[in-house]
């Protein structure tokens, strides 16, 4: 099917069209597509550019604190250090991103009512998600084979790490899909807010090792839990004592919950408005 300017009515369809629908993989599938056409198919770098994004910021990283510090905060290797904190972080970051303009994104298709608006949302979540573990498989991968970084791996800490990541990226791209929805200034708050989160997020340092009371402030940072749960992943010395895996489903849920619970509500006077 084609989708043109003239084909997109005006008014929302009065044929039923507004009752809860279940999730369409068909439609799932489609958008998929057509994200991935988008975003990496026109660009001339496509998919090599989603690997050396992270590869360039943690090449970074270690060009910039090797050169002042003989090791890392943990272990002996800083590309190691910096990778298992940059890339659950970029995940968290980037889902949340690119849900938060979901609605945006796929308007002119959402006024057919074989195409809802938690099937833009789903897409949008899968495309990210599968193609940021790839990254992060090739990256983490690279610098295991190239490196003696003296980790060893516990796979079902990894996994948790991830899943924390996700649900996290989920359930604030769900709540700022419907506030970026309804205006652009909450895009640009949200632009604002986020620009410091890389430094306050154990990133660049452990939160072991972080003065009171910032410490305990930090605490409340849900990416904090993400990035720590990575690390005790890979070094079986460090204790992150401190990750509660609770609380980050916690807020995810609540986050997600009101998200879709007002996208629900609103999205036909969002997408018509």
């Amino acid at each position: 099917m084609t989708f043109t300017a003239d084909s997109i009515p005006s008014t929302p369809p009065k044929n039923g069209s507004n009752k809860p629908r279940l999730l369409s993989f068909r439609s799932i599938a489609a958008l998929i597509l057509r994200e991935m056409n988008t975003t990496y198919g026109r660009s001339p770098l496509g998919y090599l550019w989603a690997v050396l994004q992270p590869l360039g910021g943690i090449a970074l990283l270690v060009i910039i604190f090797s050169t002042g510090f003989r090791n890392p905060p943990i272990g002996t290797n800083f590309a190691i250090f910096y990778a298992t904190g940059l890339m659950p972080f970029m995940l968290t970051m980037e889902l949340a991103n690119k849900l938060s303009q979901a609605l945006n994104y796929s308007r002119q298709l959402l006024v057919y009512p074989r195409i809802s608006f938690l099937d833009a949302i789903v897409a949008r979540a899968t495309l990210t998600i599968l193609t940021h573990l790839l990254v992060s498989y090739l990256l983490i991968g690279g610098i295991l084979l190239l490196f003696d970084t003296r980790t060893s791996l516990n796979a079902q800490g990894i996994a948790m790490a991830y899943a924390m990541a996700i649900c996290l990226g989920f359930g604030l791209g769900t709540l700022l899909c419907f506030f970026i929805s309804l205006s652009s200034s909450f895009q640009q708050a949200w632009g604002i807010f986020t620009r410091p989160l890389l430094l306050v997020s154990g990133v660049i340092f452990i939160f072991d090792r972080v003065p009171e009371p910032y410490r305990s402030y930090l605490w409340y940072n849900p990416i904090i839990h993400v990035v720590g749960e990575m690390r005790s992943a890979f070094y079986l010395s460090y204790e992150a004592n401190y990750v509660s895996v609770g609380y980050v489903m916690g807020v995810s849920l609540c986050l997600g919950l009101f998200g879709l619970l007002f996208l629900r509500r609103y999205h036909r006077f969002i997408l018509y408005s």
